[in-house]
């Protein structure tokens, strides 16, 4: 090796992604370097989608290995590589599934649904391939959410497994596909957590890098039965700043502690106020919770989402905003959740199972 080569290598090794928060020698990231009199050749593979910003990311490269390319030219190539990582227990992988992720809150009216269909779109968004369950069996939301009309219903196969339901490019399961709005599920907790398997097992997802899980609230039968009987290899908890909402948000990251799911991190929603009007912040709900639990529980606060009326709003009406308003702030920030919850998940090690077939973007 060169002295030249040497220098860019160690140089390029020190640099360190903002959603990755780790160098990318510390990830093994450079997959190849070559250098010669005029041009510098490089390969780096992240493990984590990245469609969104990697033309900025390849800019902030160059402009960081400008001390030492010496005139050269930088041929850089950025792209990604998902694999499945270790779920609790050892619980051997789902069919097509490489990653389940759970979305979870302590209680209810903290915007969990509305932040796990956005997140979805958002890895969709930055080219992974992406799917989601609604496992709220008695208050699914997420076909209204997804726009879909009441009566939806998935194809059924050889008598037994569902076909997802598309919408905007996910693969989509819930209850509020075998049910109507105007019929309640009175079930008691063991046939719930049933159902939830039977979605989950049943439903014939198609390589998906990652299957998100949107949970009903609280830490009860359905968290369970999925932390016995479901591979899942990352949660996120939604809390607000509230008191109340972080006290219930703790109750949760103790759960997956307990069963050995890794918590990947923290979305304050409702983080802030911004008046329309004249541009004011107020924080409704209090200030700095989510940092201060983040510390306690070494995660760290995905994004601090504000108390918006467009994410309401297009919630609402079956149009996320992710998809909706893809430029607006409130699209980049769920965009920077979700490439920091694949980022933090992609440093943990693969486990020794029978994987899906790995798919690289």
């Amino acid at each position: 090796m060169s002295s030249a080569e040497q220098r860019i290598r160690q140089q390029l090794g020190e640099f360190i992604p903002e959603d990755l928060g780790v160098s990318l020698a510390s990830v093994n990231a450079i997959e190849s370097l070559a250098v010669d009199d005029r041009t510098v050749h490089a390969r780096i593979v992240l493990g984590f989608p990245i469609d969104g910003i990697r033309e900025q990311w390849i800019a902030q490269i160059r402009e960081y290995l400008e001390p030492v390319l010496e005139g050269r030219e930088l041929a850089l190539t950025l792209t990604a590589k998902i694999i499945p990582h270790r779920a609790q227990s050892s619980l051997p992988a789902l069919d097509q599934v490489a990653n389940v992720i759970a979305i979870a809150s302590g209680k209810g009216g903290v915007g969990k649904s509305t932040t796990a269909v956005n997140l979805a779109l958002a890895l969709q968004a930055e080219g992974a391939r992406v799917g989601l369950l609604d496992a709220d069996v008695f208050g699914p939301s997420q076909p209204l959410m997804l726009g879909l009309p009441d009566g939806t219903r998935p194809e059924v196969l050889e008598g037994k497994y569902f076909v997802p339901v598309e919408a905007y490019g996910l693969q989509t399961m819930s209850m509020g596909y075998l049910t109507t709005k105007q019929t309640p599920v009175v079930w008691r907790g063991p046939k719930a957590s049933g159902a939830l398997v039977q979605m989950m097992e049943q439903t014939r997802w198609h390589e998906l890098d990652y299957l998100l899980v949107d949970l009903p609230p609280g830490t009860g039968d359905i968290q369970l039965t999925l932390a016995q009987k479901i591979p899942v290899a990352g949660a996120v908890v939604i809390t607000t700043p509230q008191d109340i909402a972080l006290l219930d948000a703790i109750k949760g990251v103790e759960m997956f502690r307990k069963v050995d799911i890794r918590v990947l991190g923290i979305v304050e929603n409702m983080a802030v106020h911004i008046c329309s009007q004249c541009g004011h912040q107020e924080h409704v709900f209090g200030q700095g919770g989510g940092e201060r639990m983040a510390r306690e529980y070494h995660t760290d606060v995905l994004a601090a989402l504000p108390l918006s009326l467009r994410i309401r709003e297009q919630a609402d009406s079956g149009q996320p905003v992710v998809a909706a308003c893809p430029d607006s702030e409130e699209a980049g920030l769920y965009r920077q959740a979700a490439r920091r919850l694949a980022a933090r998940l992609s440093l943990t090690e693969a486990g020794k199972r029978s994987f899906p077939k790995v798919t690289q973007h």
